[in-house]
């Protein structure tokens, strides 16, 4: 799937070092609930069973690559997919500090929405952010996603709790 300047497209082998490497970025564990590293063989694993679809797994995670500098710059996750009540959680990662603040967040969500709604043809999406991370609520609201309630001390850090708010983008039908 290609939008503009960046393509997404399936996890291969040689994303390993990659995964590792995002993955095991403690700075990153606090947005994905994450409070151990992977090993090598258990991402090994996950990505020999990437090529179940959707409906196998429940979610998909799609590699973000820009294509002029033929790099991938991130991850974005489809999750928590739900094909009776048509809704799933979405999350991105652009995990190279160079590419953020530049669009490609913006053109990977976009291109990821277009494909949840047409192809997947989902009634909803949603995604929980952490009131602190202001890049992320400002991109999901310049999306369209509107502010559904906030979760109060939901994550515990070493400076305190942090909230999380809730977003949802519902298609028009």
């Amino acid at each position: 799937m290609n939008y503009k300047e960046i393509s997404l497209r399936a996890l291969e082998p040689e994303d390993l070092e990659l995964l590792y490497d995002w993955e095991n970025n403690n700075d990153y564990w606090i947005i994905s609930n994450t409070v151990s590293p992977f090993s090598k063989y258990t991402l090994k694993r996950y990505i020999e069973n990437s090529h179940k679809n959707i409906y196998e797994s429940g979610q998909t995670r799609l590699m973000i690559d820009h294509i002029p500098d033929k790099q991938t710059i991130g991850t974005i996750d489809i999750f928590d997919f739900d094909p009776y009540h048509k809704r799933a959680g979405i999350g991105i990662l652009i995990a190279k500090e160079n590419y953020r603040r530049k669009g490609f967040a913006t053109m990977a969500l976009s291109c990821l929405t277009d494909y949840c709604f047409k192809t997947l043809l989902l009634h909803q999406l949603y995604c929980n952010i952490l009131e602190n991370n202001c890049e992320s609520i400002d991109l999901f609201k310049k999306l369209g996603f509107t502010e559904i309630g906030k979760k109060k001390d939901w994550i515990r850090t070493n400076e305190g709790y942090l909230c999380e708010v809730m977003f949802q983008l519902v298609k028009e039908e």
